[in-house]
């Protein structure tokens, strides 16, 4: 058959930490290639797909060379000779291969990866944009870039325990305008922290890790930064903290690791009232631990649809963990990392499952990136309208940004850009 997976092999490529990951090329009967690389995280919830690595001494036992094995081994064997465009197929035969709930046995890295490439062989062999394969005619939506230009937590070596502090150009009209809008303010910022003597070295997601210790100073620097780009704070561009507290957990508590302090649930959300009532702060990510759904279910409450409360390690891209979510009115967005779940069928799963129930989808990096732009593709396809893929800054980062860039010029007049109406302004 023409378009049977002929071939399936792997190699072991670096991140942009210089780390192990993996990269897949699936190569079909008709001569037709799709080439997959899949990232890794370091702040990652305990809930995801198993990273499989090697252990021992190569690359401080990061190597990941059984993930390369098994998938020139055992997924090759499952899956040569079947349809690239069997897609569901395709994935059900590695989820059930492995046996697990969480793909320890193959590697979530080496499910994944072979399930992309599948996916961009498909494309090729339909001669379409990988996009319109995956999403069908209606993918029209661009995303609103959430640009994380100001880095601490597990991102940085300063003193601040939220991992992100993010600008949104919510007042851009188009999805070309919002980056530039962006990039203009990421740019003010440098010149910013420059003026005060600030580091302006980046961390790994681009953003700038200047040696402050405090969430209030990190926010009104990003008000200077988007005064002194031209832009009016909370109309052109709004703030969205990912604050990753599931690092801080403690039995009833948190201890914030940097200043060494305790604090409590209540406490927590009352920080997050006070911010979002001094600054135009529309999305927190993971306010809380990813056990605490009641927690998140109070916090949800709090804001009362004012403030998107994004679950991501609560959740990890995970269909039955975001049911439990719904269930108990957790949160209402899903953060979407493929590679917590491990296949693209898990991941549009999880994202039609969020939309049916009205939870907001945001597609993601991993700080840990590659070149690969598949997650630019997949924020159209799946009309989540908000993506995450760091600063404007880094080649592994700016790929997605230029992907999406080409394909808002692919669609046109047909393109569509959320801005401020995703968060209800």
């Amino acid at each position: 058959m023409k378009h049977s997976i002929k071939k399936i092999s792997a190699l072991q490529i670096l991140d942009s930490r210089g780390n192990p990951t993996l990269q897949v090329k699936v190569e079909t009967d008709g001569g037709i290639v799709g080439v997959a690389g899949v990232p890794s995280g370091a702040s990652t919830g305990k809930y995801e797909a198993v990273e499989l690595r090697d252990g021992g001494g190569d690359y401080d036992g990061k190597s990941v060379c059984r993930a390369v094995e098994n998938v020139g081994g055992a997924i090759s064997s499952a899956l040569v000779g079947k349809s690239v465009f069997a897609q569901g197929e395709i994935d059900r035969t590695m989820i059930e291969l492995d046996g697990t709930s969480n793909k320890e046995n193959l590697g979530g890295n080496a499910i994944l990866a072979v399930s992309l490439a599948c996916a961009r062989a498909g494309a090729a062999a339909k001669e379409m944009p990988l996009f319109r394969y995956v999403g069908g005619v209606s993918s029209s939506v661009m995303p609103v870039p959430m640009m994380n230009i100001l880095n601490g937590g597990a991102h940085a070596s300063n003193g601040l325990d939220f991992q992100e502090f993010m600008i949104l150009p919510t007042g851009a009209h188009t999805f070309s305008q919002a980056l530039h809008m962006g990039t203009r303010v990421y740019h003010a910022l440098k010149k910013q922290l420059q003026q005060k003597g600030l580091s302006d070295a980046v961390g790994d997601e681009g953003g700038f890790a200047p040696e402050i210790s405090d969430e209030r100073e990190a926010l009104l620097l990003l008000c200077d930064a988007t005064e002194a780009a031209g832009y009016r704070i909370g109309e052109d561009i709004c703030f969205a903290l990912d604050v990753a507290a599931s690092e801080w957990t403690e039995d009833d508590h948190y201890r914030l690791p940097k200043k060494n302090s305790v604090v409590y649930k209540d406490e927590l959300i009352e920080r997050y009232r006070r911010l979002v009532s001094e600054f135009p702060i529309v999305s927190i990510e993971d306010p809380l631990g990813e056990e605490d759904f009641d927690g998140f279910r109070q916090v949800t409450h709090h804001f009362a649809g004012k403030v998107q409360i994004v679950g991501d390690d609560l959740f990890v891209t995970n269909p039955s963990r975001l049911v439990s979510g719904i269930m108990a009115g957790a949160a209402n967005a899903v953060l979407i990392k493929p590679n917590q779940v491990g296949t693209l069928s898990e991941t549009m799963e999880t994202v039609r499952l969020a939309k049916r129930h009205g939870y907001r989808t945001i597609m993601s990096h991993r700080s840990g990136e590659t070149e690969d732009t598949t997650i630019a593709d997949l924020a159209v396809a799946l009309n989540c309208g908000q993506i995450k893929t760091g600063a404007p800054a880094r080649g592994e980062r700016v790929g997605k940004y230029n992907r999406l860039l080409r394909i808002e010029q692919m669609l046109g007049e047909n393109a569509r850009y959320l801005g401020g109406t995703v968060y209800g302004r």
